[in-house]
Parts: C-alpha cells; structure tokens; sequence
C-alpha cells in the first residue's frame, strides 16, 4: 500500500508539514514563522532512482536545513525514501528538471503538497505555476514536470504516452454511497478501485470471520475498513513472503509507525534491502503457494465433476432401464422412437423420463446409451486419477515448504533447487531431472513413431515451420492455446490408429484443456498448416481438418 491513494493522501499533508511555511513557539511568546523551502536540485544516479533536494537557502557547498526525497521508479518497484543526507556522486550523475530549479540557483519555493482523488499520485506545488508529479501507475511510476495543465519534463522518457497527460484529469471522483453500491450489483471494486490488494485481501478475512451475510453484511466491512483508512497507523508486515506497508493489521507484522514518513522509508529500506539470497528464497515460496493453489483450484473442479455424475442415472443405467422396458414401447417396423418417454427406474422405485433419438430404434438408443456409458467409466477414471496425482502434488509442496524453511544460505539454496528441479513447471520442464539441457522439443515414441512437442509459442513455430514436412501429421488442441505436436512420417507406413491417439492425448495434456475430461484435438498433415504473415507467435491457419476426442494424458 506504499503507492496506493489511501497512504498518499496522509503522506501528502505530513510531507507538507516539512516542505511548506509553518510557524514555531519561541521563548517570548510569539509565532515565528519557518519559511518554506525551496526546490533546489534534482539528479540521477541510476537509471531507475532520482533524488529531489529541498532546502531554506544554499551556501557555496552546503545547503541550509535541507530535505531530501529519493525515488525509485521501476516497473518491479516504485517507492519514496526521506533520507537525512544524499552524497552525490562526482560521476556518472545527471541534472534534470532544471526548468523547476531555475536558473539563478535559488530554486523556487514549494507552495502546497497533495494527493488526488482516487488516484495513486503525489504531487509538489511549485511558485510559478510548477509542478511535481510522482505518478506510481501499476509498472509505469514516473515523475512529471507540469506548467500549468501541460507536462513540460519527465523523467522516464520512454514512457511517451505521458506527456500528453492533463493535469486537470487526474482526480476521480467516484460516487461511493450504498446506492451505487446496489446498483454495481453489489460489486464493491467497481466503487473501489484504488482499495488496491492489501484491503481487497482484509475484507476477504472479514468476510470469512463475520457471521452477517448478504449485501448489508459486506457493506458493514466496507464501511468499516474506510473508518481505519480515515485515521490509519502504519503497518510493516510481511505478506506472501516479502515486506509489505499496510494501513491495516494484516499479516505478519514486523513493526508499527505513527509517522507516513518514517513508515515510507522503513519500508523502503527493508524492500530494497533484502539480498539475493531473501529475494530467491520469498519467490521460490511465492512460486510453491501458485502452485499449491493450482492443485487445489484443479481437485476442487474435478470433484465437483464426480459429485455432478453421482446425480441422477448413468448411461449405463439409462441402458439397462430402456432395455429392461422394451415391451412397453410400441414396436412398430420402420417407426420412429418418440423424442422423450418415461419409463420405471427399478434403481430408484420411481418414474424416469430419457431423451431418444427419434432416427433410432429403441434399441439402437440403448446401444448409445452404452457406448456413453463406457466414456463416463473412462472419464470417471481419468478424473480419480487426476485428482490423486493433485492431491500428491499438495503433499509433495507442503514437504518442499517444510524443508526449504531452515536453508539459511543461497548456496544450499540453489543446490536444494537444482536437486527438486523447483523453478520449472511440472507441466512444462525444459530440463532433465539432472540438470542438463533438455533436446530442442519433447519427444515421445510410440510404436517407433516419433512425436515432438512444442514448449512455448516461439518454439511451436519453429517446429512447424522448420522441422515438420508436408507428409508429417500436425495436432493441437481444438480452439485453445497449447502445444503444435507433430507425428514424424515413415516411408511407406500409413500412421496406426493407436499413434494418432497418442499423439492427440499429448497435444491435450499439453493445452489449456488439461483438466477436462474429454478434449477434441484437430489432425491433420502438415501440408494444410500455413503461418501467413502478420500472425502472432505459435498461429497458423488450418484449410483441412479431421477432429478427434481423446482424455488428455501426459508422458
């Protein structure tokens, strides 16, 4: 929440208190008046970091009661540092914004500090119009230069795009009150977009802590979390692993801050300050948690499939029920089955009525009724196996969790990771389990057949353009991204069914429709592949195709 509007706007008026015209008790009694400092200087050091100096006057080498603001503005991570000193480097450092400082060397005087209305933006008023603007939008953090309404400086020039933003559209005001609440269908983000992860997350815990349900409930928790945001203190906490500012108390909390200041660059500090091996250790757990909800998110939908089929009869018993009650549909040569009709469920001591197709006898009806029994048995079978290979996932994690925990160095990290081969996807290893680089593209035989798979986007192009041939056989999982698998053509031999179908089980293991049951997968030779150009990454145009249903089913 370091960048998010809610801070922003309890930083602005405590940055104010520094930067602006106060006045201070002295011993007569009386109101002196402390005057508001200039903006004197402004430089970089590093391409993603800039310093703002503030002071009441310079001297010849030193500055007179200076304040300093250090900003960094990556697209990984934008954050402000209050530093007491800032020593400039005598190389490699570049003055900017020197419009803002003026040419006569005094600098000009800063007016006012604010934030702006639903808007992740701080900015510093200057005499003459000027202004500061330190935007932290998501991945592009800048800082603007303004005169008037119109950008006059930044200091990422690649961001092209912000020079043509307007001063005057930066606040958002938004209608916050329990009627748009209604009619946002009860949709708080759409109110609060600027609540940003950190209270999104808080609210959650709330709802699942509170016993009030409904709207009213979840408005009750809104409402109350905007009363803390009001008067907040400030929380450095941890949360999924790294340092974290919170306004709320929420995670594990490493210290408490009254001062927005102090709480800005404690953070900071502690953000920036973690070495390669606290970096690599909270990503790597990072990583494990995505993995572990994944397994759970694909254990939760197939039991949901299972649960599903347990409702009401199988095919199979659809089957037995039509057979077993045949003598009570008219038998009439050459008529058609009725579309519906209701017959006695022994099962369940009760009627049922089954859907017929009227082009079929009621014979030929319980013949399908058959052949989808034995698919339902396959994808009965293919879900039990998944949600047992998930299930051995999450004990697999938890393991791996539980003895990363005492690894106090990186070199037993790395090794750790190196040995659990942990920074590659189960779904998609690019290397073997030894460490060596893995061939070009995966590789299954089958019956002496070879079938290569594609890794990525880049690399299905380049084994469909480059190593495929016309008389090649080309599949992909029909009408989502996924793997290009090719079946290599042996002279003279026709591919065998069996081949085919593997090679199909891995082009849907290897696509978007991994957890489903049954997945269509286009065949085809790659004579009727073609990758006009203009086509993004891993594209192509398909002019013949046969389709075939397959349980995705990896190596």
């Amino acid at each position: 929440m370091h960048t998010n509007y809610y801070f922003l706007r309890q930083l602005a008026p405590a940055l104010k208190s520094h930067l602006v015209s106060s006045f201070t008790r002295v011993e007569e009694g009386l109101d002196k008046p402390t005057p508001s400092l200039r903006f004197m200087e402004c430089f970089s050091q590093d391409r993603d970091e800039i310093v703002l100096v503030f002071a009441q006057a310079k001297g010849k080498t030193n500055y007179y009661k200076p304040f300093y603001i250090k900003a960094t503005l990556r697209p990984d991570f934008s954050g402000l540092l209050f530093p007491e000193t800032v020593q400039r480097a005598r190389t490699n450092s570049v003055n900017l914004f020197e419009t803002l400082v003026g040419t006569t060397g005094e600098g000009r005087t800063v007016v006012d500090v604010r934030s702006f209305q639903n808007e992740r933006c701080l900015a510093i008023t200057l005499e003459d119009d000027f202004l500061l603007l330190f935007k932290f939008f998501g991945n592009r953090p800048n800082l603007l230069a303004y005169q008037g309404n119109h950008v006059i400086d930044l200091f990422n020039q690649q961001l092209v795009a912000d020079e043509q933003l307007m001063l005057n559209t930066f606040d958002r005001p938004i209608d916050q009150s329990y009627e748009a609440f209604e009619r946002a269908d009860f949709d708080y983000k759409k109110l609060f977009p600027t609540f940003g992860k950190v209270v999104n997350r808080w609210i959650d815990e709330q709802k699942a802590q509170r016993t009030e349900q409904g709207a009213e409930g979840l408005w009750a928790i809104i409402q109350d979390v905007l009363r803390q945001l009001e008067q907040p203190r400030y929380y450095l906490t941890r949360l999924d692993h790294k340092p974290t500012l919170s306004l709320l108390s929420l995670g594990d909390i490493q210290r408490e801050f009254t001062d927005p200041l102090e709480a800005s660059s404690r953070f900071y500090v502690a953000y920036n300050g973690l070495n390669t091996f606290e970096h690599e250790k909270a990503n790597l757990f990072r990583l494990l948690d995505k993995r572990r909800k994944r397994a759970a998110v694909q254990i939760e939908a197939s039991m949901q499939r299972l649960v599903l089929r347990d409702e009401g009869a199988s095919h199979e018993e659809m089957g037995h029920i039509l057979m077993a009650n045949l003598h009570d549909i008219p038998q009439v040569p050459g008529a058609k089955s009725p579309e519906r009709i209701t017959l006695y469920d022994f099962y369940r001591d009760q009627p049922i009525t089954l859907k017929l197709k009227p082009d079929l006898s009621p014979q030929k009806n319980a013949e399908n009724f058959y052949r989808k029994a034995k698919n339902e048995k396959i994808e009965e079978q293919h879900l039990s196996d998944q949600i047992g290979m998930r299930e051995a996932e999450l004990i697999r994690i938890d393991q791996q969790k539980m003895e990363l925990e005492p690894i106090l160095t990186l070199k037993e990290l790395r090794r750790y990771i190196k040995q659990h081969n942990l920074l590659v996807d189960v779904a998609d290893r690019h290397t073997t389990a030894s460490g060596e680089s893995a061939p070009l593209f995966k590789e299954v035989i089958q019956d002496s057949f070879r079938i290569l798979i594609g890794r990525n986007a880049k690399n299905n192009d380049l084994l469909t353009q480059k190593f495929a041939y016309k008389e090649d056989l080309w599949l992909h999982a029909r009408d989502v991204t996924g793997s290009h698998v090719i079946v290599k053509y042996q002279a003279g031999k026709p591919f065998p069914k069996n081949v085919i179908e593997r090679a199909a089980e891995l082009a849907a293991w290897y696509s978007k429709r991994r957890t489903d049951s049954l997945c269509p997968v286009t065949v085809t030779p790659r004579k009727y592949v073609r990758k006009p150009k203009g086509l993004a990454e891993g594209q192509v145009l398909i002019e013949k195709e046969d389709v075939v249903m397959v349980v995705p089913r990896g190596e």
